[in-house]
């Protein structure tokens, strides 16, 4: 089950080929997104307890940090990626939105594999996750507002309905039936991965026509989102004089994002178009995370 699940990257290209190949088989499936990206932070609720949350009071000097990387830089280096290349509204929207998201669900996952520190890559996921819910409608506000209208009010009831109802109802049942649960939990993660890899696909699907003509100039823009996010993370940890397992852990919550709720929100609120960024970063992100971690990996 694990095999199947640290391929993830390969079934995300997968999926985009068949729907680039067969859009007609995914266009319609658009409506059930949004309920997909809920059933993913389900499962990552049910991998979280009640101490997890209590940690981050534990530890606020470090949360703080990795918060205000994460929050601080990703949304204005989507913008200013945006600005720079010269990107149509939709699609600075979809960069900025993006970078206005929390870490991403699979970097506990990859932090473990790069040796990092897993406590901590667990307690920035749940704190830039619970901070979600006014941050990312406000950021995608300051920067994109006065060019594309933001509903940030319905962006943010939208963000509890995606990610905070979902995750606390998973907390709860993992802290209810905790153990009853040890014979079925291996199964979310491939739920997880099944249904990431389905949104990538409708979304490959419903903008085919915009990848024949943008495809190779957004694909570059994400891989450079992604990879000055990892590089700050690290050397900004670093320079602040944090120990290596931490700055990895910073690197990989810093440059993965939850891409899923990006794509949720854009087309929910933006447009099909705006969705593609997300879209593309999902791939990328678990296939740089994953040769990152392999390389951390043979490193003390």
């Amino acid at each position: 089950m694990k095999g199947v699940t640290r391929l993830f990257p390969l079934w995300a290209l997968l999926g985009a080929a068949i729907a680039y190949g067969m859009p007609e088989w995914f266009v319609g499936l658009k409506p059930v997104i949004v309920p997909l990206l809920g059933l993913v932070m389900f499962g990552m609720g049910v991998t979280l307890t009640l101490g997890n949350f209590a940690e981050v009071l534990r530890r606020p000097g470090i949360v703080g940090l990795g918060v205000a990387f994460q929050y601080g830089l990703m949304p204005l280096v989507g913008w200013l990626i945006g600005i720079a290349f010269g990107l149509p509204p939709a699609l600075l929207v979809g960069f900025v939105l993006l970078g206005a998201c929390p870490g991403g669900t699979a970097s506990n996952v990859v932090c473990y594999l790069a040796r990092g520190d897993v406590a901590l890559s667990i307690t920035l996921t749940t704190a830039s996750t619970l901070l979600a819910v006014v941050l990312t409608p406000a950021l995608t506000w300051l920067y994109v507002g006065e060019r594309v209208p933001v509903p940030a009010l319905d962006m943010l009831v939208s963000i509890v309905k995606i990610i905070l109802a979902p995750v606390m109802l998973g907390v709860l049942v993992n802290q209810f039936l905790g153990r009853r649960l040890d014979p079925v939990r291996h199964v979310f993660p491939l739920i997880s991965v099944a249904t990431i890899v389905l949104i990538i696909a409708i979304i490959v699907a419903l903008n085919r026509d915009n990848l024949a003509d943008i495809g190779a100039m957004l694909a570059f823009a994400v891989v450079l989102h992604n990879g000055i996010g990892l590089l700050a993370g690290y050397w900004g940890a670093r320079l602040l004089r944090q120990e290596e397992g931490r700055a990895r852990t910073l690197a990989i919550e810093v440059g993965m994002q939850n891409s899923g709720l990006a794509v949720a929100l854009a087309v929910k609120y933006f447009s099909a178009a705006a969705a593609l960024p997300g879209a593309l970063f999902s791939i990328w992100h678990n296939l740089s995370g994953a040769a990152l971690a392999a390389w951390w990996s043979r490193r003390a």
